[in-house]
């Protein structure tokens, strides 16, 4: 868990300092990742953090699912449904990540995927276009994606911490079975004036 909240504070610093940078046209966002590779001071090194922070990411997730799932934790059901759509945003911000450098497996990949949801019955269709912001995927739909993709972190970051409030009111799954009462001290003031040195 708390390897999760690392990545996504790093996630979040990077990705702030390459949206100074970055722009969300179709006409310059390729060449505007060229920018931040060539031009701009560490931005290969921020950019390579942010796009492998992610996979990073997605390993630590499932590491924490599995263990999750090891130590039966989905039997509190309220912090398990947080978790469950803490990931599905996390794999929306992904794939809109993914989209925003404007190479062609960018552009397929947002062809593609935004396309399995005209399989809907009904809406399908209605909802692709509303999604791309006319009838194929230009300039709308990478602003969208970008705005989407800046947002969603915070929204992460605040739904974490209720995933937090309900992981405290439940307590932390205890695998060892042992009552180790005995052996703590409170983390204040111990702890706080360590970390704070």
């Amino acid at each position: 868990g708390s390897l999760l909240g690392l990545c996504l504070i790093i996630q979040i610093l990077t990705g702030l300092f390459l949206a100074m940078h970055y722009t969300a046209e179709v006409s310059s966002a390729f060449s505007s990742v060229a920018h931040i590779h060539r031009d701009v001071q560490y931005g290969w090194l921020i950019r390579n953090l942010h796009a492998n922070g992610a996979s990073l990411f997605f390993i630590c997730i499932y590491l924490h699912i599995g263990r999750g799932i090891y130590y039966g934790s989905y039997i509190f059901t309220e912090t398990w449904n947080i978790g469950v759509i803490l990931l599905l945003m996390v794999m929306a911000t992904a794939f809109m990540g993914y989209v925003l450098p404007w190479g062609q497996m960018s552009f397929w990949g947002a062809t593609v995927i935004t396309n399995l949801l005209s399989a809907i019955p009904y809406v399908g269709n209605t909802l692709v276009e509303w999604i791309w912001g006319g009838f194929a995927i230009d300039n709308a739909t990478l602003t969208r994606f970008f705005t989407l993709h800046f947002l969603l972190p915070f929204m992460i970051a605040g739904l974490s911490m209720i995933h937090l409030l309900f992981l405290h009111e439940t307590g932390s799954n205890n695998p060892t079975g042992l009552n180790s009462n005995l052996d703590k001290i409170p983390f204040h003031p111990y702890y706080s004036y360590k970390d704070a040195l």
